[in-house]
């Protein structure tokens, strides 16, 4: 079934499928449906390809996860021709890559960029969505959504921001054209991971810098570096293996975690695998031992090694102290990885401010105020993203009766699988709550999402159903699912993490990212898709 309704004229507004988001999902759901002979728009507000690495480009801005599985495995010779030149690319680098791609599968042509979608509406009665923007209205029989989990800044409210004489930003909208910090007085809002990141670049560059931290944070050494013309060869004679591994990890990584329990070695044995992990640095660290996220004694015996590091590095007491994290254990909430960023408070030019300790009043024209005043010139928002749900929110998107999203998640999201909601049919969500997705490397969840998305539109295609939608039983099941999986690990007892939505105030506190695995979720959704797509209702 080909979705046909109106004159030629209309060819750019009648549609199969439309995309929302021309990032890693955006890109390569484009490419895979175009290639199964759909016609779809991929609609994207920025002005360039790259979703949340065209916004991203604040100092340090760099992935946490290694370039080499950072990247799209669907094609071979891609694969080959890319050349990537450090171990973790920066910014700019991944933005190239999304627009090498772009061009080399002739995606420009079905992408309208500059482009934000306002609204999306289901039609009962003719089974389709009308997708309007600020000029038009785009009608689709599948809609689907690729605005990525981490895309919707979070700006506090904090009482003062508009009486600022200087300027701010957030890192998450920073100006293209970059910002002259040199010989100003910078404070930094947050010390998540993009705090860590931009913390010693920024201290490099401004004459002072100040740290808002509300929570201390485990972080490991990245280890960064260039990346030899041999280590890329031979990367490259290993893809299969690596690409393999990484569909059957837990986290979509090209390593599995240790089935070796922490408890099960002496301390001797323990704090020499801490030590290489450490040395080697790199996400990989958190796969150590087998129960550094489902036992709180095993995770005790990496938190502390971290905490040991943390008072080796930081010369002064005190500040060591600050930033010694003591109520969440290590890789409970997200686990970033840095370059100097324990080392930069070594440095005369950085203070540090405990916020929970001496929290931010006001902001005033001359700084920020805590129990006293800070003098700025400019404000740095490291203050994250409202995750996963911000930018299914961030639009009007009503379904079946004109129910609208925000009002079927007024308690939390609720979905089956990530992938769909019940009462919104033909909508399909890329790494929507209920998913691996942020747990995961994400292009890993995001190809493995497109591919299943794609194979269950050919299937409807070639059964000649018009209209797929969740039922709200496999819906509360699946919920029910990803609590009770999310509860057998220790990730849920990190009360301030972005995965519970703690960092955004009055958003309901819920537990959003499927805690499984990668590879038992992917068993999960083809066993789904083998039963005729059991749990969803489709109907001519």
């Amino acid at each position: 079934m080909t979705f046909r309704n109106g004159p030629d004229t209309d060819r750019d507004t009648q549609l199969d499928v439309v995309v929302i988001g021309a990032g890693f999902s955006g890109l390569y759901a484009l490419q895979r449906l175009r290639s199964e002979g759909f016609r779809v728009r991929v609609l994207e507000q920025g002005d360039g390809v790259g979703g949340t690495w065209y916004w991203n480009r604040y100092p340090g801005a760099r992935c946490d996860s290694e370039s080499y599985y950072y990247s799209y495995s669907f094609d071979e010779e891609l694969q080959h021709e890319w050349e990537w030149t450090e171990r973790y690319p920066e910014h700019f680098e991944i933005r190239a890559y999304l627009e090498h791609v772009a061009e080399r599968f002739d995606l420009h042509r079905d992408i309208d960029l500059g482009t934000r979608v306002e609204s999306a509406t289901f039609d009962d009665a003719t089974s389709t969505w009308a997708v309007r923007t600020a000029d038009r209205t785009l009608t689709c029989r599948f809609l689907v959504t690729a605005v990525g989990c981490l895309s919707t800044a979070n700006v506090p409210d904090i009482p003062g921001l508009d009486t600022f004489a200087g300027e701010w930003f957030h890192t998450g909208r920073w100006p293209h054209e970059g910002v002259d910090l040199a010989g100003k007085r910078v404070g930094i809002v947050g010390t998540g991971s993009t705090g860590i990141q931009a913390v010693p670049v920024v201290a490099k560059e401004a004459a002072h810098l100040t740290v808002f931290q509300r929570t201390a944070n485990y972080s490991i050494p990245a280890r960064n570096g260039p990346v030899s013309a041999a280590e890329r060869a031979e990367v490259k004679a290993r893809y299969d293996e690596i690409r393999r591994i990484q569909r059957e990890s837990t986290n979509g990584h090209p390593f599995l975690i240790s089935e070796v329990s922490a408890l099960a070695v002496d301390e001797a044995e323990r704090t020499a695998t801490y030590e290489k992990a450490w040395e080697r640095g790199s996400l990989k660290f958190r796969a150590s031992f087998a129960d550094l996220l489902t036992s709180r004694e095993a995770n005790d015996t990496a938190s502390d090694f971290i905490r040991d590091k943390i008072r080796a590095v930081v010369r002064d007491p005190a500040t060591a102290e600050k930033l010694t994290p003591r109520d969440h254990g290590f890789a409970t909430k997200r686990p970033p990885i840095d370059t100097d960023y324990f080392e930069a408070y070594n440095r005369t030019n950085v203070s540090l401010v405990d916020v929970r300790a001496d929290p931010i009043r006001e902001i005033t024209p001359a700084g920020i105020r805590t129990g006293e005043e800070h003098p700025l010139d400019v404000i740095i928002f490291a203050t994250g993203f409202d995750a996963m749900t911000g930018p299914l929110l961030g639009f009007d998107i009503r379904g079946a009766g004109g129910v609208p999203l925000r009002t079927k998640w007024a308690a939390g999201p609720v979905t089956h699988l990530g992938l769909q909601v019940a009462g919104f049919p033909n909508l399909f969500t890329i790494t929507g709550p209920g998913s691996p997705s942020v747990l995961c490397n994400m292009p890993t969840a995001i190809e493995q999402h497109v591919e299943w998305i794609a194979d269950c539109l050919v299937h409807l295609r070639e059964k000649g159903v018009s209209r797929m939608e969740t039922t709200e039983e496999a819906e509360r099941a699946w919920v029910a699912h990803v609590n009770e999986v999310a509860h057998q690990t220790l990730l849920p007892q990190a009360s301030t993490s972005w995965y519970l939505g703690a960092n955004v105030p009055g958003k309901p506190r819920v537990f959003m990212p499927y805690a499984g695995g990668m590879a038992t979720y992917a068993k999960t959704c083809a066993e789904v898709a083998e039963k005729g797509y059991e749990g969803f209702v489709l109907s001519a």
